[in-house]
């Protein structure tokens, strides 16, 4: 379907592919990984015809059809939103609107029957599906006659997603596809492509929806295209076993070489060994050098300060009500957050998640009722809207040195260093910043300025994985208080410990992570999807609605418990079985007799650097589950 042959391009000076060459066939899914700057956007430029390469050929079978979603914008003109969604064909959309309008007979009209032409065009099974999948996008009906011009620009990428997915072309370009979606639109997303009949070539950082969806993962990396088979985890395996074997076989050869050089400086001075010396030159130079391994990732490196300790009760609601206009979005709400709980926030689109998290950071002002702070609670909020939280009239580190703390400019540029803000890079104004560089600069501003109470709504959006990765590792170190709203549900999954979710003004809580609130979710909703998920309201404690959930909830914190128990327990008997084993071999190894057949000692070691590397991954497992283990004691 694709052939891309020994491609070489250049841009700016710089190499991008050298000798690329890539296959693609029907049916296939594969995700383009690689660090930011690599060439996965150019690479896609190329494909669409839009930049040609230097050298090499990109070709696309004969009546091939392309769709493509880029990643920051889709532009939009006096379509209303179900136009957008189903402008397959050039006629189309007039079509259309000669029908509602009713324009039966129009002079001008070449065709004799709108109704005859839209059904010959598709439009009337086209519009049934795109009416289908834009639901499942979050659109409402009342939305799908509205003029696309009234929308944001991610719920535009939207549109024009649905229409791509009414198109089903042969072959689907996507550019982080997962950007503009929330939690639920995403798992929809994600089920619609996995029956999708047509191949898929997609960018994206989000490792679970790679994980879900792709069969292949090619890395741009080095100046070429690297094929691993599998999805996002199977790459990451087979590319540390892959650069294990690189580092060995260069380490082999940079001591072959510096033994045949041994061998020619002592004898190169020597007539009787002249020739031999010469001869071993020769041979280093025959050798085709292994490059050595290097890592060219730039990530951010970064630790959240540890604030100050809070009171045990962070944030209290009491009855508290809030409207859009005549839109009322929570009417009498109660809730209590504590210290070290670490809560996602999950719903539906227009559930109110990122109105209940300005709420808690005082971002928005209650109508009626009470938002009170614990004791030594300082609130830090991380807008979904980086330009929310950015002054983009002034340089980055303008922006960075706006902080009520007191800090010399040279630890600014550090820490702007640590988050790949180098050089004159500091000296940009901020409106010409790519949504990860602003991603970047609104965390330097919390770190500059540490909460004990931190509010993030789309923290991933716009990050490259490395950079999704440290922040995970920074945010499972801070030892405040977190609340966040997220579509990725690897960085979910890494640090919410508890789950609130949030439908029609009302909230309900689940004391248990995750895949503790799925498990549940489906056994309470079977057969319904989550959109439809029942939910009760929080209601004030003393009355027997509350008491029943109280009890409720500590029973499912203490299967919770005894569950993460038997976690802990496992690890621990696979460590002592790993570490009894590790003994036997050391004891093997000691023995000459092991030695007498070459392919048993080989065996051994290489059992024992597998055991190694297996018990250094359980001791960390361990660490993490045993830390899981005492919050949960702590909880009950």
């Amino acid at each position: 379907m694709l052939s891309i042959v020994n491609i070489n391009k250049s841009f700016g000076g710089r190499e991008l592919f050298r000798e690329a060459s890539l296959q693609l066939n029907r049916g296939e899914r594969i995700g383009l990984v690689g660090p930011n700057g690599a060439g996965k956007s150019t690479l896609i430029n190329m494909i669409l015809g839009r930049e040609e390469p230097d050298s090499g050929e990109i070709t696309l079978e004969k009546r091939c059809t392309l769709g493509f979603l880029p990643q920051e914008t889709a532009p939009v003109h006096d379509e209303i939103v179900i136009e957008i969604a189903i402008n397959i064909h050039a006629d189309m959309i007039s079509v259309r609107r000669k029908l509602m309008a009713d324009e039966i007979h129009d002079e001008h009209w070449e065709h004799s029957d709108p109704h005859t032409r839209y059904a010959e065009l598709g439009g009337f099974e086209l519009e049934a599906r795109a009416k289908k999948i834009l639901s499942g996008l979050g659109f409402r009906e009342g939305d799908f006659e509205r003029p696309a011009r009234e929308l944001s620009g991610g719920w535009a990428m939207r549109a024009h997603l649905a229409r791509l997915l009414v198109q089903e072309p042969d072959l689907l370009l996507l550019d982080e596809p997962t950007n503009h979606l929330d939690l639920y639109s995403l798992l929809w997303f994600q089920e619609h492509l996995q029956q999708y009949p047509g191949a898929i070539l997609m960018v994206s950082h989000d490792r679970e929806f790679l994980n879900r969806i792709v069969d292949s993962i090619v890395e741009v990396r080095f100046e070429q295209l690297t094929r691993y088979r599998g999805n996002y985890n199977d790459y990451l395996t087979q590319k540390e076993a892959n650069e294990a074997n690189l580092l060995a076989a260069y380490k082999n050869q940079q001591r072959e070489i510096a033994r045949l050089m041994l061998f020619v400086d002592r004898f190169r001075a020597k007539n009787t060994k002249a020739a031999q010396a010469q001869s071993k030159l020769k041979q280093i130079e025959r050798m085709e050098k292994i490059e050595a391994p290097e890592d060219d990732l730039q990530t951010i490196d970064f630790s959240f300060p540890q604030p100050r300790r809070s009171g045990q009760r962070v944030l209290t609601f009491s009855n508290l009500h809030f409207a859009y206009g005549a839109t009322i979005v929570y009417g009498g709400l109660d809730f209590e957050i504590e210290r070290g709980q670490r809560i996602v926030l999950v719903g539906p689109n227009g559930a109110g998640k990122s109105t209940l998290l300005k709420l808690m950071g005082g971002v928005l002002p209650s109508a009626e009722g009470q938002r009170e702070l614990g004791h030594n609670v300082r609130c830090g909020y991380y807008s979904q809207n980086r330009i929310d939280m950015l002054q983009l009239d002034r340089t980055v580190l303008e922006e960075a040195l706006d902080t009520p703390q007191r800090v010399k400019e040279q630890f600014v540029r550090t820490l702007l260093g640590c988050f790949l803000f180098s050089g004159d890079d500091v000296l940009k104004p901020v409106r010409v910043l790519s949504g990860g560089e602003k991603s970047r600069l609104a965390l330097v501003k919390l770190l500059l300025d540490p909460p004990n109470f931190l509010l993030m709504d789309e923290p991933t959006t716009h990050l490259d994985m490395a950079s999704i990765e440290a922040l995970v590792t920074a945010l499972k170190q801070f030892e405040g208080t977190l609340v966040l709203i997220s579509h990725d549900v690897y960085f979910i999954r890494q640090l919410a410990n508890q789950v609130v979710h949030v439908e029609n003004g009302r909230i309900r809580k689940f004391a248990g992570d995750y895949d503790y609130y799925v498990e549940k979710t489906q056994q309470t909703a079977p057969g319904q999807s989550l959109n439809n998920l029942p939910s009760t309201p929080v209601t004030k404690t003393g009355n027997k609605e509350s008491r029943r959930m109280e009890a409720e909830q500590r029973q499912a914190r203490s299967r919770v418990r005894k569950a993460q128990q038997q976690i802990v327990t496992n690890l621990e008997e696979q460590i002592s079985t790993l570490e009894n084993r590790q003994k036997e071999i050391h004891e093997l190894l000691q023995d000459s007799k092991t030695y007498q057949d070459s392919s048993i000692a080989a065996d051994l070691n290489r059992e024992l650097k597998e055991n190694t590397i297996h018990l250094e991954q359980l001791h960390s497992n361990w660490e993490q589950a045993s830390l899981r283990l005492e919050e949960l004691a702590e909880q009950s």
